[in-house]
C-alpha cells in the first residue's frame, strides 16, 4: 500500500492515494494560502469521519434514519506540551432515536480504524535514496 507525497508548491504538499489527490495547504498565518486544509486538519477529520461511518453503517444495517444526527469532536489541547491529550466524540442522536440502540451506536464508533491504530501505533521508518 503506497501513497504518493508531491509538493506542487508554496506550502502546499498533497497526498496522491488510491486515485485520489488529498490537498493540504498551510494557513495565511504560516506562509501558505490558506487554499485547502492543513495536514493535521485532515489527521484529526479522518477520526471523526471514521467513528461516522461506523455510526451510519450501524444505522444504516437496521432502517435508522440519520437526518439530524451528528458527531461533535472536541480536542482538549495540554498547554504544556501543546498535544492533544484528549479527544472526545459527542453524538447527537436525532429525536425518535431507539432506547436501545444508544449503547451499541457508541459501540460502533469505537470500530473506527484510525482510532484503533491511535490505540496502537505502528512504528515510523524514515529513509532517502
Amino acid at each position: 500500500m503506497d501513497m504518493k507525497i508531491t509538493f506542487p508548491g508554496g506550502k502546499k504538499v498533497n497526498a496522491d492515494f488510491n486515485g485520489f489527490i488529498h490537498k493540504t495547504d498551510q494557513g495565511l498565518m504560516s506562509g501558505g494560502e490558506g487554499s485547502a486544509p492543513e495536514p493535521f486538519a485532515l489527521f484529526l477529520a479522518s477520526i471523526g469521519t471514521c467513528a461516522g461511518i461506523y455510526v451510519l453503517g450501524f444505522c444504516q444495517q437496521r432502517g435508522i434514519n440519520t437526518e439530524g444526527m451528528e458527531i461533535i469532536q472536541k480536542m482538549n489541547f495540554d498547554s504544556f506540551s501543546g498535544i492533544i491529550n484528549k479527544i472526545k466524540l459527542n453524538i447527537n442522536l436525532p429525536d425518535g432515536f431507539p432506547e436501545k440502540y444508544k449503547k451499541a451506536v457508541i459501540n460502533s464508533a469505537n470500530l473506527c480504524a484510525v482510532k484503533k491504530h491511535l490505540e496502537n501505533p505502528p512504528k515510523f521508518e524514515i529513509t532517502t535514496n
